[in-house]
């Protein structure tokens, strides 16, 4: 939950978007969504379906990616391409085609990021939007696109830009965080900002067969990758331990029938 001016005085309805589960009980009413990311869209375009008024605030850069493309995962693709191509190229790629189905986004106030969206998400987790219809409703003006919060009133939120708008409600989409270090009662694997101390691509195994899947900040190609690695190193443990068992067998089995 961040921390906004004025927000704990506001009369209206105030969530977070890890409770938030239909806009039904939003119908009719204007809703200012807070955050930009995969859930602020998502949130933004069911309020739009249960016909609420959304005012989704950007306050940053945003990379908008076609869901599909060619009829392909826009992940999938990107994937098969840096099996061949640079990271670097393939991000330029992926832009090219992203405006090619999408068109200029950064006139109805998302703009992109300088660093490409593959880059931004290996170096500091910034997922892409992929957009499942957002993006047609914010053309449309049914989602309306507004700067930063500057600060709440009982009925009225204040925007950077001196532009006050009336609002019902609240739904905050941001300030997700890794959550481990408060029930992982270990100092050596992870760090107190909930992510592994090794950086990727070493991030997924800790001591004593403890291992972390997800926390590479690449999303599930990341999770993928850790997880094959994971079951590949799960599997060398067990061989390495029945090969020892069946030297110890052996070794008991020569003793004994020495003895005897």
């Amino acid at each position: 939950m961040p921390e906004i001016e004025g927000l704990s005085e506001f009369c209206g309805d105030v969530s977070h978007a890890c409770e938030y589960k239909s806009g039904e009980k939003f119908t009719g009413k204007k809703v200012v969504v807070v955050g930009c990311g995969n859930s602020g869209m998502e949130v933004s375009l069911d309020l739009c379906n249960h016909n609420a008024s959304p005012s989704m605030v950007v306050r940053s850069s945003v990379h908008v990616l076609p869901r599909e493309i060619f009829g392909k995962s826009t992940f999938e693709l990107a994937i098969t391409m840096m099996k061949w191509l640079p990271l670097w190229l393939v991000d330029k790629l992926l832009l090219v085609l992203a405006w090619l189905i999408l068109g200029n986004i950064e006139k109805y106030g998302l703009k992109r990021p300088s660093m490409g969206p593959l880059e931004l998400k290996n170096e500091i987790g910034k997922t892409p939007v992929l957009d499942i219809g957002a993006l047609e409703k914010i053309k449309s003006g049914d989602i309306k696109v507004v700067p930063g919060i500057k600060r709440f009133t009982r009925n009225q939120v204040e925007l950077v830009n001196g532009q006050k708008l009336d609002v019902d409600s609240v739904v905050l989409a941001t300030g997700y965080r890794s959550n481990v270090p408060s029930w992982l009662q270990e100092g050596e694997f992870f760090s107190k900002n909930g992510f592994p101390k090794a950086a990727s691509p070493h991030s997924w195994k800790g001591n004593a067969g403890l291992y972390a899947v997800g926390f590479s900040r690449r999303g599930l190609s990341g999770a993928s990758s850790d997880a094959m690695k994971i079951a590949q190193d799960i599997g060398n443990v067990w061989k390495a331990e029945t090969k020892q068992q069946k030297k110890r067998t052996t070794a008991c089995h020569r003793r004994c029938i020495s003895q005897f």
